[in-house]
């Protein structure tokens, strides 16, 4: 019964067409289409073009995975990623489930400690930044958000009220929580009426609709040009939805971000490696640091596992002061 009911792309489209259409109808995030028709191209290519994935199994997966892990020594993450790429290709497009258990050359796990930034620290970076990019540089820090979370929020996800920043289909599709710093909320209110000003233009130009994920756009029709599902960052230019084809104002690059906080900290004489992501790790250490129970820094931060939150535990500032050395006591 499920396989007579499972989605099947159309034969006559390309293979790699035939995927796109797949992704789609699973309402695969564009980000991770490109991702996914990026590895599959790389396993293809990787046994010649000329050979179907359809006509190799098993032994070239692993073939290909241990490929990753001996001679391009990707990081353990990025294999599995690619492993996900291809599982899908076979069980979802191709219809070939990949019953026996793959077994190729492991990458390497290395568990590194978090970077994180002092106040201080923090306090430096974002004293080198202004604008827009200030503003989402707090709320990274404030509400300890990853870089998408933050360039994707919209209006509706702004709880002034309750101070809460509500993070829709964050990582693993999963919604959640955090805190909405009250000391931008003025900065964030300036920023809510600029886009209200540039979503009533757009309208009056006869655009205004945004993206909408999953099945929102035809179950509520007219959610597209309401205001509360607009960007709280817009782009500053319209352009065109690379799956529907429709002319539309999207979120901005975080490349802005990821660039002028690159620039803040050089700007700050820090050394360490800090970027948009050392935000979050530095929000976590710090409510860690002042006492808040880590289950509820577990829910903030949208951890399905303690374990995940207690690697903060091992960067945290510990005041050894009042322990006694064990020479100490031989007197």
């Amino acid at each position: 019964m499920e396989n007579a009911s499972k989605f099947r792309p159309d034969p006559k489209l390309r293979l790699m067409d035939q995927v796109r259409q797949v992704l789609r109808y699973h309402h695969y995030a564009y980000r991770t289409e490109q991702t996914y028709c990026d590895w599959i191209m790389r396993y293809i290519r990787y046994h010649g073009s000329k050979i179907h994935p359809k006509n190799v199994g098993k032994r070239e997966i692993e073939a290909f995975l241990s490929h990753l892990a001996v001679d391009q020594r990707v990081a353990a993450s990025t294999q599995r990623q690619a492993l996900n790429a291809i599982v899908f290709l076979y069980k979802n497009v191709l219809d070939i489930p990949v019953n026996e258990k793959l077994e190729p050359v492991r990458a390497k796990r290395y568990a590194r400690p978090p970077i994180v930034m002092s106040q201080g620290e923090v306090q430096a970076v974002l004293g080198h930044m202004q604008g827009l990019h200030l503003l989402m540089a707090k709320l990274l820090y404030g509400g300890g958000l990853r870089l998408m979370e933050c360039v994707r929020l919209r209006v509706r996800d702004l709880d002034f009220d309750r101070k809460l920043i509500y993070i829709r289909a964050a990582k693993g599709g999963k919604d959640r929580t955090s805190l909405f710093p009250e000391s931008i909320h003025a900065l964030m209110k300036s920023q809510v009426e600029a886009v209200q000003k540039l979503h009533q233009q757009d309208l009056a130009d006869g655009y205004g609709a945004v993206y909408l994920p999953g099945a929102l756009a035809r179950k509520y029709p007219n959610a597209a040009t309401s205001f509360g599902w607009q960007y709280v960052f817009p782009s500053k230019n319209l352009s065109t939805d690379p799956r529907s084809g429709n002319t539309r104002r999207h979120h901005v690059l975080e490349s802005g971000l990821q660039k002028a906080v690159k620039a803040a900290v050089t700007k700050a004489g820090l050394t360490k490696p800090v970027g948009c992501h050392t935000f979050r790790h530095s929000f976590a250490t710090h409510l860690l640091e002042n006492g808040v129970n880590i289950r509820v820094v577990q829910e903030l931060m949208g951890h399905a596992d303690v374990k995940t939150t207690e690697i903060y535990t091992h960067v945290m500032e510990k005041d050894i002061s009042v322990v006694r050395s064990p020479l100490d006591g031989l007197e």
